[in-house]
């Protein structure tokens, strides 16, 4: 018997018409989890991801607690790089840190290939579980998006300035183009992997690409997330782009081969629309609205869903990942109420 999957996501993904606008969160699956915070007392980040029973459950909590219309793959975007000879390692309270960080293009000429079946095996047999066994809805895969990737790569862990990656990338360009292009083949051999085990869309994160300005964007990173794209194009899943404070890029953005450019909390989706933006979009309340009262959550949320559903191929999502003080009934309550809304206005 097959399993019923609803594809509402995927359909808004796609700029078509749908019953309601659907829902799911950028880190739905974590931190705010009293049930993951029992499991995060046991088990590592890493050590979950490499156990795919456990990783599944994780994925699949949010799903069936707030009635989500996709999963997102429980990982980190840091989960391949082990695999290409990047030592990191999660620590807590800071983040990724990375011991051998790059400072030539030799120890760019170092960096491995992925082999996902051998590297992450675990990683596609939760994708596997989820996808075939548990699931009734889409589940996203993702990954990093190079110049994210390599700013942890040269700094060494996370940056407020990225002045050290920005510096290799001005002063080494031989260098910085020769790891976006490794960084690129790792990508996009990673996510079709995801893709054959079952992932059903895929959202790039270039989390800290924001801080680059349009002309660099265009000469340093944009060639490199064109080839991306275009590789998976032909792997017919719908391709989502986020990042934070990158407003400005979102033109950028909408000029590559994807379907749906995921905006934050910045650039209100009118606007967006306004520039020219016709491709699907997802988002994007503040995720720090949460902890307001909820007359106030559900007037911004009302803010965001009359513009939103302006246009088919909309996603409700959050503006940035859900963080640990928020109340998971909040989100189960909020998802209901974009649910039932955006049902109202839809049948008019």
């Amino acid at each position: 018997m097959t399993k019923l999957i609803n594809e509402t996501f995927l359909k808004a993904a796609k700029g078509e018409k749908t019953d309601y606008t659907p829902v799911w969160y950028m880190r739905q699956a974590g931190r705010s989890q009293p049930e993951y915070r029992a499991i995060k007392e046991k088990y590592s980040l890493f050590e979950i991801t490499h156990q795919p029973e456990l990783c599944a459950y994780v994925t699949k909590l949010p799903v069936d607690q707030y009635n989500n219309d996709a999963a997102i793959l429980y990982k980190d975007i840091m989960s391949p790089l082990p695999a290409i000879g990047v030592d990191v390692e999660i620590k807590s309270g800071i983040g990724p840190v990375i011991d051998n960080p790059i400072r030539s293009k030799a120890d760019v000429d170092k960096l491995g290939e992925i082999h996902p079946e051998e590297d992450v095996p675990y990683v596609l047999d939760t994708i596997k579980l989820l996808t075939q066994e548990q699931l009734s809805v889409p589940l996203i895969g993702f990954a990093g998006a190079p110049f994210t990737l390599a700013s942890y790569m040269i700094e060494g862990g996370p940056s407020k300035n990225y002045n050290k990656t920005k510096a290799f990338m001005y002063s080494e360009p031989a260098a910085w183009f020769a790891l976006m292009d490794k960084l690129a083949d790792m990508t996009i051999t990673y996510v079709k992997s995801q893709i054959s085990a079952g992932a059903r869309a895929i959202q790039i994160f270039d989390s800290w690409v924001g801080a680059l300005n349009v002309a660099d964007y265009r000469h340093f990173i944009k060639p490199v997330m064109t080839r991306i794209f275009t590789e998976l194009k032909g792997e017919n899943v719908p391709l989502i782009m986020f990042g934070v404070g990158a407003s400005h890029l979102a033109l950028e953005w909408h000029d590559l081969p994807l379907d749906v450019v995921g905006l934050d909390w910045r650039l209100p989706i009118k606007e967006a629309r306004e520039l020219g933006i016709t491709k699907a979009v997802q988002g994007n309340l503040d995720p720090a609205i949460l902890l307001a009262p909820w007359s106030e959550i559900e007037k911004r949320t009302i803010e965001i869903l009359d513009q939103g559903l302006q246009t088919p191929g909309y996603i409700f999502n959050l503006g940035h990942g859900v963080f640990p003080e928020v109340n998971p009934e909040t989100l189960r309550k909020l998802t209901a109420f974009v649910h039932e809304y955006s049902a109202e206005k839809l049948s008019k």
